[in-house]
């Protein structure tokens, strides 16, 4: 059967002059891969060429690119200021336009979203004086010196765009500066520019009159276009829309890319325009179908539609023209092919745990492959050498990644895990209420390496003896590692987040948790507890919970304290525990002034990483040719290990077997080493 014939995500699409493939695309975003010029360089085009190969018709790319010297963050966009990106698009259009999809660069000036004392060190300006929470400058007005100015290079970019061959353009007005001066939250001018509808949308009208200028009518262009500020005093959906027909009667505008909500602050970002594991699927898909139906203009969408099924439904209830799975392209960047090939159960699932969106963007949590295509594979081939068997011990998110890359490699696999199910502490991880999602990591493993023949184990604790039984020629140490709570003063009276979180320990009316990490672990026991009844004192190492996570995982949790009434204490050292009659009392030490807190519960949850469980390493180590040796060196420059001077078994440990990290690292891991096997 034809799956083209049947499935709407897979029928075509024609967008102006031009036809796309199918209706699923990427938007723009800022991925950190420009190089030090700011230009799409070889990185950044592998990253998007990966999904075009996997089939998409339309990746849209450069999110904020700048038009202007006055327009940058401290990181992350591509300069369409300058002539000098005309060789790097055109490449970069010539390469895309091969695989058979289409590309699109956004283009944008920051406005009061720009920072002041980073990259160029210019003043940031506005239509008003208002300042931005996020980025936290405080913009001068424009005068109309400044909107010529801008108007102008908004020209020279679109003009760029099109020399270098691209498809088409959006400029970004969501939360930017054509969007500033559309929103009455942002604009109070008393000139032309301000106060009424009219003359709030003079700006980006004078904007897209110059762009059509420079493209002719031919060359796509579309508006990325908030349709609901969600905001006090802000545009509601009834004023955008008429915003929204304005630029249709006009005739400036070929799509419109509809965003949600505001952007001015990390919860808005992490709540409403990208949403996270906190937030239900496709949030607001249904609001963007309503607003479709009110123009007539084609539309796009993208906000956590991570999953076919929803996807499907957008298109099929016309809900969307062309609907955007952008991080789930970064989960997995063949979705296309796997869909036409019938192969949608193989599909990487996006969990929406927002690693993509921190500062080593845009990897993702459980595709380590994701902004690194110059030296790690997506798509894993068998190998050219020897078939080999391969020993993997522990199942957790190193060890089935392990064993999963090693059985597409074409080995042979045995994974032996000790507990009743594969997880490791992610199932532990699946315990907060709003990271559920997590066990998708997992689940997706399992069915891989039952497709894939891996013979796991469970239930099966093993020695070296019995791994030395197999005859392997490899062995793979995954066995991850263990609370790192030995060194405390009263450890013996103190509560590992594993036996809070695995239901064993009885917590009682009153919990301290102490957080020495600045992950998930420790927050998600103090809201358990919270849940159960108990009273919190939450005690931190850092400045701020979760510190080590990405800002929307972060502001999520000071979210959900703030409504719990959780009232973090921070920059306090590990505490010593002692008895105190029926009770605990924890002694905790300032960082900053060296002053002592004391603090009474019925148990003292504690929180400072794992050490590594790595007995059984220790016990095959004389049985290795290698002494369980790994080339750091081969490892980061994508090469396989050396060739062993003996024949016999080869050894090595990766995950938290070898440190105690997190499991975008633990991933990571396995990709280097196994791929390479």
């Amino acid at each position: 059967m034809d799956a083209t014939r049947y499935d709407p995500l897979l029928e075509p699409f024609r967008l102006k002059g031009l036809t796309l493939r199918n209706r699923v695309m990427s938007t723009s975003h800022a991925c950190g891969l420009g190089d030090e010029n700011h230009m799409p360089a070889e990185a950044y085009q592998r990253y998007h060429l990966e999904k075009a190969r996997g089939g998409l018709a339309l990746t849209m790319f450069g999110g904020s690119s700048y038009i202007a010297e006055d327009s940058l963050w401290a990181s992350g966009q591509l300069n369409l200021a300058s002539d000098a990106v005309i060789p790097c698009l055109t490449r970069f259009a010539e390469r895309i336009h091969a695989e058979g999809a289409a590309i699109m660069v956004q283009i944008t000036h920051l406005g009061r979203r720009a920072e002041t004392n980073t990259q160029n060190w210019l003043p940031t300006m506005a239509p008003s004086v208002v300042r931005e929470i996020g980025h936290r400058s405080i913009p001068r007005e424009m005068d109309r010196h400044d909107i010529d100015r801008v108007v102008k290079a908004f020209g020279e970019a679109a003009s760029r765009a099109k020399d270098g061959g691209l498809d088409g353009l959006e400029t970004m007005t969501h939360g930017h500066l054509i969007g500033q001066f559309f929103s009455p939250v942002t604009n109070k001018r008393t000139d032309g520019f301000g106060g009424s509808l009219e003359n709030r949308c003079r700006f980006g009208l004078m904007v897209h009159e110059e762009i059509r200028r420079r493209v002719g009518d031919d060359f796509i262009v579309g508006m990325r276009f908030g349709i609901d500020e969600s905001a006090s005093g802000g545009s509601n959906v009834e004023e955008t829309l008429s915003i929204a027909r304005i630029f249709e009667s006009a005739g400036l505008i070929d799509f419109i890319n509809a965003n949600f909500g505001r952007i001015d602050t990390e919860l808005a970002l992490a709540n409403e325009c990208m949403p996270g594991m906190a937030m239900p699927n496709a949030p607001w898909l249904e609001r963007v179908g309503t607003f479709k139906r009110e123009i007539g203009l084609p539309v796009f969408h993208a906000a956590k539609i991570a999953d076919i099924a929803t996807a499907r439904y957008a298109i099929r209830e016309s809900l969307l023209d062309m609907v955007a799975m952008t991080r789930a392209h970064i989960a997995d960047p063949h979705i296309v092919n796997k869909i036409a090939r019938g192969e949608e159960d193989r599909i990487r699932p996006c969990v929406g745990a927002s690693h993509c969106m921190g500062q080593n963007r845009p990897t993702c949590l459980h595709n380590p492959a994701a902004g690194r295509e110059r030296l790690w594979p997506h798509i894993i081939e068998r190998t050219a050498g020897p078939i080999r068997k391969i020993v993997v011990v522990g199942g957790g998110p190193a060890g089935v990644e392990a064993a999963r890359i090693c059985a597409e490699r074409g080995h042979h696999v045995v994974l032996f895990e000790a507990a009743s199910a594969l997880g490791g502490q992610l199932r532990l991880a699946e315990r907060a209420s709003w990271r559920r999602d997590i066990a998708s990591i997992v689940a997706w493993r399992e069915s891989e390496l039952d497709l894939l023949d891996v013979d796991v184990r469970l239930n099966t604790y093993v020695e070296a003896t019995e791994v030395l039984a197999e005859s392997p020629d490899i062995v793979i140490v995954a066995t991850g590692g263990l609370p790192n709570l030995d060194w405390l003063d009263g450890a013996e009276l103190c509560t590992s987040v594993w036996d809070a979180l695995a239901g064993g320990a009885t917590l009682g009316d009153s919990v301290i948790v102490y957080d020495g990490t600045g992950r998930h672990a420790a927050p998600t026991i103090a809201e358990r507890a919270e849940q159960a009844g108990s009273s919190i004192e939450y005690i931190m190492l850092d400045d701020i919970p979760a510190k080590e996570l990405t800002y929307a995982e972060r502001v999520i949790w000071k979210k959900r304290f703030a409504e719990k009434g959780i009232e973090p204490r921070g920059e306090y050292g590990p505490p010593a525990v002692e008895r105190s009659g029926n009770m605990l009392m924890a002694t905790f030490v300032h960082e900053l002034t060296g002053e002592t807190l004391r603090l009474e519960a019925d148990t003292v949850v504690v929180e400072t990483g794992t050490v590594p469980a790595d007995g059984i390493f220790h016990d095959l180590r004389a049985s290795a040719v290698n002494d369980g040796v790994m080339d750091f060196n081969a490892l980061t420059k994508g090469v396989p290990q050396p060739a062993p001077k003996a024949e016999g078994l080869t050894l090595f440990r990766i995950g938290d077997a070898l440190s105690s990290r997190d499991v975008a690292a633990a991933m990571f891991d396995a990709l280097r080493l196994c791929s390479q096997l």
